[in-house]
């Protein structure tokens, strides 16, 4: 019976460490996706404005930091009270987030937690609290634990993988993330619903070796108008004169005639969008899209970043 004990105190640090490394890759990725680090954080939404993209910054880090600490002072480097130091830090952290999450739900309770990026979005309920006071639990119970070793091979061994396997299995059960994740791997929403923001689909356009072959042409550093139809947005630069519709652009010819205006079709696809081009007449710079078609503006002008 204390042998199991010892080994259940002994297994917290690796789950502590691949739950706080793992929640901290889901923010970051979510992070490049919506191209802001406060983007998905529910408790941030607590603090001011001007506050809440350094509150991201510090949860990131701290949860990168001790669950990289976890891990490195499991063994050896863990002497002299780092360990215990490292263990109690996670305590803490996860007791605070015990703390935002019940505000979160009391002042905001249409939020999710933000805990693992994406898949966080439903509303914080009494499983993701349950879930944080387990972690903090655990990383109080694994305050003075020996040094992590490898169990010998055999029934110790199986029985450890036992524990480690068990403890996860309530760790996801406590986490409405895997239904989440379970849903979104069984259905695919198609392009015309898909939620896409305009600013990656100029940035896949300033990659792409179109751009590249005719940004010389192009007079303006921000589109002079930008939509969306259905599975593709449509971006208009002004050009140069003196440019002929005739001339080949990605997309096949145009009646000859002066160009006023390039058009990009750029495909809604999170990897590898297809991107067209053409030469348009005189009209084309000024026509407004089809009514009930979704614009977009940019704020700032992103071509010379991207050159």
């Amino acid at each position: 019976m204390v042998t199991m004990l010892t080994t259940i105190r002994e297994i917290q640090v690796p789950v502590l460490a691949l739950i706080l490394l793992g929640a901290c890759a889901a923010k970051l990725m979510r992070a490049v996706r919506n191209s802001s680090i406060s983007a998905g954080l529910g408790p941030t939404e607590l603090f001011p404005r001007r506050l809440r993209r350094p509150a991201a910054v510090v949860v990131c880090l701290s949860e990168v930091s001790l669950g990289t600490a976890l891990i490195l002072t499991a063994g050896r480097l863990g002497a002299n009270g780092w360990a215990e130091a490292v263990r109690l830090g996670t305590a803490l952290l996860f007791g605070v987030a015990v703390c935002g999450l019940v505000e979160l739900r009391e002042h905001r309770p249409d939020l999710g937690c933000g805990c693992f990026g994406d898949l966080s979005v439903r509303p914080v309920s009494a499983r993701t609290i349950a879930r944080a006071c387990l972690l903090a639990a655990a990383a109080l119970v694994s305050v003075g634990t020996p040094e992590l070793r490898l169990p010998p091979p055999g029934p110790a061994a199986v029985a450890d993988l036992g524990i480690l396997l068990t403890e996860l299995l309530l760790v996801a059960l406590l986490s409405p993330e895997v239904g989440e994740a379970l849903m979104r791997l069984g259905y695919s929403e198609p392009c015309e619903v898909r939620e896409a923001d305009g600013r990656r689909a100029l940035t896949a356009l300033y990659r792409s070796r179109l751009w590249r072959q005719y940004s010389h042409l192009i007079s303006s550093d921000v589109p002079a108008d930008m939509w969306r139809e259905l599975c593709w947005w449509y971006v208009v630069y002004p050009v140069h004169g003196g440019q002929r519709t005739g001339e080949q652009h990605g997309s096949g010819q145009q009646g000859a005639g002066q160009a006023s205006a390039i058009v990009f079709a750029v495909q809604v696809k999170p990897h590898r969008p297809a991107i067209r081009s053409a030469l348009a007449g005189p009209q084309a710079a000024g026509t407004p899209p089809p009514a009930g078609l979704r614009r977009w503006e940019p704020t700032t002008p992103l071509r010379s970043a991207a050159l």
